[in-house]
């Protein structure tokens, strides 16, 4: 199963219009997607408040993840201060992956953004978070925090934001969309007596990631068309609900 490293903004500095600031947002954006990320099976190691910018990227280029996601939100030039909308997700021009996360990305933000028309992908070779870290990496500018109109739309859509997201990263690694998610519960797996098969998709088909004897405590995170998406001993995947009691 997939595994993200999740990086919202580390800049209190930059304030938003009629308060708040650009740390902030970007953090309850990060902590709303985290309730879909664990429903969906998507993994994820979160950078903390009190980094510095290098020390995020060196934490995220000590590990192994399928994608590092930078959440920020954007201000323009002086001279056009709080006259810019719209989003930019950021990529570098040589990764295949990086520029097809992004392309998706963009693609389902135009369904929430105010004005889809506004939404693009950017070819990037000068942020940090793009350039220096191993893994694909996107950047997401979700709108204007200097702009009135999208500070307030950023503030007053923060759940939706972050499931389109999530939404966008489930297409990204080929998984189905899990859109309600609900806390975490235990589950008891119930064979005749086997090991019960964990899978890398809700498919009979599917790759065994791992097993779980009968009797072996489960925790659920989500559920999907007969399906469980399940942790047990540090792997996550799903298995058929049938067998978890």
């Amino acid at each position: 199963m997939p595994i993200i490293y999740l990086s919202p903004s580390l800049q209190p500095f930059n304030k938003y219009v009629n308060g708040g600031d650009e740390q902030y947002y970007m953090n309850l954006i990060a902590d709303a997607m985290e309730p879909y990320l664990r429903a969906n099976g998507i993994q994820y190691v979160r950078s903390s408040r009190d980094m510095t910018l290098g020390q995020a990227i060196r934490q995220s280029n000590e590990g192994y993840y399928d994608l590092h996601l930078a959440l920020h939100s954007n201000a323009a030039p002086e001279s056009l201060s709080g006259q810019l909308q719209g989003t930019d997700v950021y990529y570098y021009p040589a990764s295949v992956r990086g520029k097809q996360a992004a392309t998706i990305i963009a693609d389902n933000f135009k369904n929430i953004y105010p004005q889809p028309n506004l939404v693009k992908t950017v070819p990037t070779t000068r942020l940090a978070e793009i350039t220096k870290t191993n893994a694909p990496s996107v950047l997401i500018e979700v709108a204007y925090h200097d702009n009135p109109e999208d500070a307030d739309w950023i503030r007053n859509n923060i759940d939706r934001i972050a499931a389109n997201i999530v939404q966008s990263l489930t297409q990204y690694f080929g998984l189905p969309f899990i859109d309600n998610p609900q806390p975490p519960r235990q589950g008891t797996v119930q064979t005749q007596g086997g090991n019960l098969n964990i899978r890398a998709r809700p498919s009979r088909d599917a790759q065994v990631i791992g097993q779980a004897p009968n009797g072996a405590t489960v925790t659920i995170n989500g559920e999907w068309q007969g399906w469980d998406v399940i942790s047990y001993n540090g792997i996550v995947g799903y298995v058929d609900s049938s067998y978890i009691v």
